[in-house]
């Protein structure tokens, strides 16, 4: 199975001496194509710093990150981090972040405007994203007639809507309970398994590992272990006992 994302000595840095702040410490790895890898550690481990840097919402202080054949740490901001953020990742995040005024269907189509599609190919695909994720019953109701899972599941099919190679989730299930979480990281595996998306989780929460492929452990911003699901029972562990 060929990569698709390769980080290979990378640092984020913020601020200058002597009040600077290491995010990121020398983090080399690799995600596979079609592979649902996870992402754990502690607060301020540099997890969503790594998560973010990948998508291209921000840039690394030293090193190289390459995405589908492309380094995008030499990419322009405008057009070209642009263009890749919109066909290359999906992002999904803790808060749902959706427009309240709009109904389900027009929040999912906001990533499709920008591309210049006409009002008829929008409702389709957004559409289709969500039947994909379960929720086309819903489209045209408002955010806040919904649930918690519903709404980020809404926000799934926006970031699935432009079909994407890679699914970026930053800690996708926080705000959820424990019902809505698993529905939540099934619609992860779904999309995975069935559209052959890579799918980039970071999470705290440590019952999610068990549906991903491999995790990296994240600790005081260094890679501390990349591990597979025969040995995630030792990554709880050193997990539980280095937080």
């Amino acid at each position: 199975m060929s990569e698709i994302i390769r980080l290979e000595g990378v640092w984020k840095i913020y601020g200058k001496p002597p009040s600077e702040t290491v995010a990121l410490s020398d983090v080399s790895l690799q995600v596979r194509r079609g592979e649902f890898f996870g992402v754990v550690g502690p607060s301020g481990s540099g997890k969503s710093t790594m998560l973010h840097l990948i998508g291209g919402l921000d840039r690394p202080t030293k090193g190289r990150i390459i995405v589908d054949g492309s380094e995008i740490t030499s990419m322009r901001r405008d057009p070209e981090l642009s263009a890749y953020r919109n066909r290359t990742v999906g992002f999904v995040f803790q808060l749902f972040y959706l427009v309240p005024r709009l109904k389900v269907l027009e929040n999912v189509e906001l990533p499709l405007i920008k591309r210049g599609l006409p009002r008829s190919e929008r409702k389709s695909l957004a559409l289709e994203a969500l039947k994909v994720v379960g929720i086309d019953h819903l489209a045209y109701k408002y955010p806040t007639q919904l649930s918690g899972g519903e709404q980020q599941r809404v926000a799934i099919a926006r970031a699935i809507v432009a079909k994407p190679k890679i699914l970026l989730a930053d800690e996708p299930t926080g705000n959820l309970d424990a019902a809505s979480s698993k529905t939540v990281m099934e619609t992860f595996k779904r999309l995975n398994r069935e559209l052959g998306m890579t799918v980039v989780v970071v999470t705290h929460n440590l019952e999610l590992i068990w549906s991903c492929s491999r995790v990296a452990r994240m600790y005081s911003g260094r890679l501390a272990g990349i591990y597979t699901p025969e040995s995630y029972n030792e990554l709880i562990a050193s997990f539980i006992k280095k937080s």
